[in-house]
């Protein structure tokens, strides 16, 4: 099989846009997409399109992708909608890559784009809700319940106000890593603080302001152990890639000096383990797989985005990665090892919790990152000398994981 490259990569602001549609977010990074790569878009033979809530919030289902692209100029080609709750945009990914590798096409375009804030916060919350087995409901929160079960949260210490149905998920892994591994509140603070703090360089990032750990443990809470800056926003936003084969890097004369190639591209979905089972989950057994396919070792990885949907997602991450032992993650944290000019820098982007998470934008947001990242052009986030990159993105709920996961890792052409 050819080698397979990203020679063009977008993101927008994350944030709140509420004067743009989901098409209009979508042709922001999809032209932006095309003039960093300087590609034309007759070029394109194949398009991948995620999203998650456009059904929920306007009604449009069934072709999104063909709604947003055909707009743009990008016709007459096959078009795919994705969507897997948070990693839709990196099953759009996944799915470019191997388009490419089956030889089907040599230039391919994956796309993620969300238009997540409305004025109506029930209907803004709600739209998690299918983000789970709704036939098992009550079973799902039978799951939760017996996750953590020894960690009592302290009085006071849950929101009276609406927030999304994932933070008391995020809780409840977050008291089984408490009891697991001793992880404790304060280790949490000192992963949003680095988060925070990295986003004050990032200019497409949703918030911007650092944060000391002090000031995060005395935020209002959210559901134990997470208080407010811990958890990602609400947030509007599209992101994009362009990818083609290495034939196609010489036939269109992109420039090879700013290509990322894709090293491994791997999704798995969720599987009926006990909650104890860890070797199974399934983002560790697509890190697995990635690493296989990569041909490098955890060790050999310079900088990582992975899915922080909450601090304590992060920690889960990191370690279901194999990035470094089960029960070090927070106190790696708290050595600042995770951060930029750390042995192994975390979410240099200021992560989910402080860039955003426009959930259907979002694994693409994260490629965009490491893409920046591996051609030196981040600016004073830059994690130095940085040649391997990986990104971790999961969504969804099954059982005691998430149901699906993405793992990609990069290297410079």
């Amino acid at each position: 099989m050819e080698n397979i490259y990203i020679v063009g990569a977008a993101m927008t602001p994350f944030g709140r846009h509420m004067d743009k549609s989901v098409k209009q977010l979508t042709a922001w990074a999809v032209e932006d997409a095309l003039k960093d790569a300087n590609c034309d878009r007759k070029a394109i033979r194949a398009a991948f399109f995620g999203n998650t809530t456009q059904g929920h919030f306007d009604g449009q289902h069934m072709i999104r992708g063909q709604v947003a692209l055909l707009p743009l100029g990008i016709e007459g080609i096959p078009i795919f909608n994705l969507e897997g709750a948070c990693a839709s945009s990196s099953h759009a990914f996944n799915l470019a890559v191997n388009q490419l590798r089956a030889g089907a096409a040599d230039v391919a375009l994956a796309v993620g784009a969300e238009k997540m804030y409305t004025s109506d916060k029930a209907k803004m919350f709600s739209c998690f809700e299918s983000a789970w087995d709704l036939e098992t409901f009550e079973a799902n929160k039978g799951y939760l319940a017996d996750m953590g079960k020894g960690i009592a949260p302290p009085p006071g210490s849950q929101s009276d106000k609406p927030y999304s149905p994932f933070m008391d998920v995020y809780a409840a892994l977050g008291r089984g890593l408490m009891e697991r591994f001793g992880i404790t509140q304060r280790q949490l603070a000192v992963v949003a603080s680095k988060n925070h703090g990295h986003s004050v360089h990032n200019e497409r990032s949703q918030y911007r302001m650092p944060m000391t750990v002090e000031s995060i443990l005395s935020a209002p809470p959210i559901t134990y152990p997470l208080t407010l800056p811990m958890c990602s926003p609400i947030s509007d936003g599209a992101a994009a890639a362009i990818l083609c084969t290495e034939s196609a890097l010489k036939k269109y004369g992109f420039d090879r000096s700013r290509a990322v190639r894709v090293l491994a591209s791997v999704v798995r979905s969720a599987s009926a383990r006990a909650a104890d089972d860890h070797d199974n989950g399934c983002t560790h057994q697509a890190a697995k797989a990635a690493f296989e396919q990569a041909g490098v070792a955890p060790s050999e990885i310079n900088v990582a985005e992975v899915h922080d949907a909450t601090a304590i997602g992060e920690l889960i991450a990191f370690e279901a990665i194999g990035l470094r032992e089960p029960g070090a993650s927070g106190e790696l944290a708290e050595r600042g090892e995770t951060t930029i000019g750390g042995s192994i820098p975390v979410n240099p982007s200021g992560g989910l919790e402080s860039k955003g998470h426009p959930i259907g934008a979002t694994g693409l947001g994260q490629i965009f990152e490491l893409v920046g990242q591996l051609r030196g052009e981040c600016g004073a986030r830059q994690v130095q000398g940085a040649r391997l990159a990986l990104q971790g993105n999961g969504g969804g709920l099954w059982r005691v994981e998430e149901a699906t996961e993405h793992i990609g890792i990069f290297g410079r052409a």
